[in-house]
């Protein structure tokens, strides 16, 4: 049986937990150099993703995602940070991404596509057990992929 192209992508990561404040969220993954991190509960299990757009979405006023365009909005960005600052201690429980994106360590380079695909996510956490044993990111999906492509 051939090796799954993704089995050598995933890659530890640091987990937030859902009690975190979005504040040291946000540090954990700009420190990680990650897109987004996995979140465990209180009992250690999985929980769902805090990353790029989950922070956007809880910075910015929740209308802003269903406008078509916000070109007629004249707040500056310093206006919506000052005016949303106090998400910085918010809860990362509460703006998270709880749509089921984790894959066992079992998963098929298939499951692994379909999961970037549907749920248009940037990670997708690896659970053994409904512990996170690491992530695969989008990035590192795609650029395997491209070269096993190219080099057919």
């Amino acid at each position: 049986m051939p090796s799954r192209l993704s089995s050598p992508l995933v890659r530890d990561a640091p987990v937030l937990r859902v009690a975190d404040s979005v504040e040291a969220g946000v540090r954990r993954l700009l420190d990680a150099g990650l897109p987004a991190l996995p979140v465990v509960g209180d009992d250690g299990a999985f929980a769902g993703v805090f990353g790029e757009r989950e922070f956007l979405a809880a910075l910015f006023p929740g209308y802003l995602g269903q406008l078509q365009s916000a070109g007629f909005v004249p707040r500056s960005l310093e206006d919506t940070l000052q005016k949303r600052s106090a998400c910085r201690h918010e809860r990362v429980g509460e703006h998270l991404l709880t749509d089921h994106v984790e894959v066992a360590t079992d998963f098929s380079d298939a499951q692994v596509a379909e999961t970037f695909l549907h749920h248009r996510v940037l990670i997708v956490p690896v659970v053994d057990g409904g512990a996170v044993v690491g992530v695969i990111t989008r990035g590192d999906f795609f650029s395997a992929l491209a070269e096993r492509f190219l080099a057919r």
